[in-house]
């Protein structure tokens, strides 16, 4: 099949399109190359690469031309950087999100897979979180993309365009952004030890987090791509593993020094997925362990 990749060149979307090409297909590319948290951009001479913004309808919808699947990754994806610049998350997560599923929909695009968050899940819920828990949005960058799970849901609602909305538990992995305070954190933490600096624990470092590995995360995207049982369409799964450690806990892990920084706002407490849906649906687990993964990366 022809498989488009929106974010494509980022840290998920690079491991996306690297499955796809070893599953056969063929791929497009688009990134803006704008996330000032990678280091670099990973794009591949075999693939059909766009250097297009998703906010730019008109560079972005003929790209859609003769697409099967559409894996929409590309957004505004840190929470600080979100509040000190609250339009420009808003507008990329939703407007944004809207220009890929019109492109879609033109095209006529089979499934549209969309890449959201478990941040929508906030403060109010008591984990473990399931998907039919109220949204409780602490800050613009997951107000923008619960916002652009309704642009996917009323797209396949009104238009007949085949949606599937996965948020992501915390994901970790090689490729993943380094650069900046706010890189996720096990990246981060890896980066200061072997540049031989304390890792920063933000708070009191007894945040709980479901970290899940990349590579299980693109099993879930080409899963919900490719599952035929019609529950899967329009729906939302997450993509969690079930388990979660605290800050201090991956500190001990990865065996180094650290301080202690002052809290950020606007960050949720606890992360802990169910993914009892996304198992009896489109048959997803989690198989990487994050305590052998830092094993063979510390």
């Amino acid at each position: 099949m022809k498989c488009l990749v929106t974010g494509g060149a980022g840290f998920i979307g690079s491991h996306t399109v690297d499955r796809l090409k070893t599953l056969g297909h063929d791929v497009v590319v688009v990134d803006n190359e704008c996330a000032p948290e990678n280091s670099e951009f990973y794009w591949r001479d075999d693939t059909d690469n766009h250097k297009v913004d998703i906010m730019n309808y008109d560079q972005l919808e003929p790209l859609m031309q003769g697409v099967d699947l559409v894996f929409h990754l590309a957004a505004e994806s840190r929470i600080q950087p979100s509040i000190t610049d609250p339009r420009y998350a808003i507008q990329v997560n939703t407007v944004g999100t809207a220009n890929v599923c019109q492109a879609a929909r033109k095209h006529k695009v089979k499934r549209l897979v969309y890449s959201s968050t478990s941040a929508s899940y906030g403060l109010k819920n008591k984990p473990p979180l399931r998907e039919d828990m109220t949204t409780d949005c602490l800050n613009p960058y997951s107000v923008g993309k619960i916002a652009g799970e309704e642009v996917c849901k009323m797209y396949t609602r009104l238009f007949n365009l085949e949606t599937v909305r996965l948020r992501y538990f915390n994901v970790y992995g090689d490729r993943s952004p380094l650069k900046g305070q706010y890189a996720p954190v096990i990246g981060l933490f890896l980066r200061q030890k072997h540049a031989g600096d304390p890792m920063t624990v933000i708070g009191d470092g007894q945040q709980h987090r479901d970290f899940t590995h990349v590579d299980d995360i693109v099993t879930g995207n080409i899963l919900a791509a490719t599952c035929e049982d019609p529950r899967v369409v329009g729906e939302l799964f997450n993509l969690g593993t079930g388990k979660n450690y605290s800050i201090l806990d991956i500190v001990e892990m990865i065996q180094g020094a650290h301080v202690m920084i002052p809290a950020r706002k606007a960050e949720g407490r606890e992360t802990l997925a169910d993914n009892t849906k996304a198992r009896d649906i489109i048959g997803w687990k989690p198989n990487v362990s994050i305590e052998e993964w830092i094993k063979h990366n510390r």
